[in-house]
């Protein structure tokens, strides 16, 4: 496949070429200062495959026309946060590539052949590079998660960089109905949420609701006092209830981000609210953080939450809470309210 990348710092593969001047002769392909990509397709020697969007290049050119790069690589070339191209241990995932049900390919290291479905409008290009348009890459990724809280996951986080919204993935999800694992798809877009920030809030999200299923849950509310003057916006929080929910991570441990939770406790003091905190610990022992949030139910009950708050969002506040409100936003007003710190 010919392509013509418009970002910096990518090297498209290239054949052999005879006179030197498009690409390596036979006697410089075999040398040192070549490396071989695929399918008789070369690249400077000194062009590394550590680079994610390289390898997705090399994992794409030699594909035949028609095709691109889906999954987590295709979301990953959008700017999705969440899809770094690797496992938690930092080995490299396979690119994975769709190549349509009727095209027959000798696999290759490093690649993922997809074989199977691909609609009129599927595949888009981004900065030259045919990929399948995000609801399509979510869904695949999606359909290939492990578990249920990996298919919330990955919907939320491919949400959260606005790829999609959720009425947007659940039109398309419709068109595949009936393909393995897409009852697991579809139950999971009940769960998932446009306002999640980071992976382990789903957890948190999902556990809650599994804890407390008649619980009604606003991720990242953001809460006023009754003057307007924004008091906090916790992870989780049962408004009913009064039960506010924060997800602990490393980056807690930091000087002023601990300072800054204790303050957010002395307030849901303030306030009334009962206080559950989920650590990185409680992910070897979810019970520990079961019955922490039970307790905190039961304060919660034996203790009305004041009416020093409001989740009423004042004049000079901007709604980022769906998909659609956060596209509408200009790129001043995106740095200004999405600046959001990782778990």
């Amino acid at each position: 496949m010919e392509l013509n990348i418009t970002r910096p710092d990518i090297v498209v593969p290239v054949p052999v070429d005879p006179s030197g001047r498009n690409g390596p002769t036979p006697s410089q392909a075999r040398g040192p200062r070549w490396r071989g990509s695929s399918c008789g397709l070369f690249v400077p020697a000194h062009v590394g495959q550590g680079s994610v969007p390289q390898r997705i290049v090399e994992a794409v050119t030699s594909a035949p026309e028609g095709s691109g790069a889906t999954g987590w690589a295709a979301l990953h070339w959008q700017g999705a946060r969440w899809f770094p191209g690797c496992t938690a241990g930092g080995d490299p995932l396979p690119v994975p590539v769709a190549i349509g049900d009727s095209v027959h390919l000798a696999r290759r290291p490093g690649v993922q052949l997809c074989r199977d479905w691909l609609f009129d409008g599927d595949i888009m290009r981004v900065d030259g590079l045919p990929i399948t348009r995000p609801e399509r890459s979510i869904c695949v990724a999606a359909l290939r998660a492990r578990s249920m809280e990996e298919t919330v996951q990955i919907i939320c986080m491919a949400m959260a960089d606005d790829l999609a919204s959720l009425d947007e993935i659940r039109d398309y999800a419709a068109r595949i109905k009936g393909r393995p694992h897409t009852r697991r798809l579809n139950t999971a877009l009940e769960v998932a949420d446009e306002n999640v920030w980071s992976p382990l809030e789903v957890t948190m999200l999902m556990r809650w609701r599994q804890r407390h299923p008649v619980a009604t849950l606003l991720c990242n509310a953001p809460i006023f006092d009754p003057a307007g003057r924004h008091l906090l916006t916790p992870d989780l929080f049962d408004a009913e209830a009064g039960v506010v929910g924060q997800y602990d991570g490393l980056i807690h441990e930091q000087r002023t981000v601990r300072r800054r939770d204790l303050e957010t406790e002395e307030l849901c003091r303030d306030l009334g609210f009962e206080l559950v905190t989920m650590l990185s610990t409680d992910l070897r022992d979810l019970g520990s953080f079961e019955r922490r949030l039970d307790a905190a139910y039961a304060r919660a009950r034996r203790c009305h939450a004041g009416q020093g708050w409001t989740l009423d969002q004042p004049h000079w506040w901007v709604d980022t809470s769906s998909v659609r409100a956060r596209r509408a936003l200009d790129e001043e007003d995106r740095q200004r309210w999405l600046r959001r710190t990782s778990a």
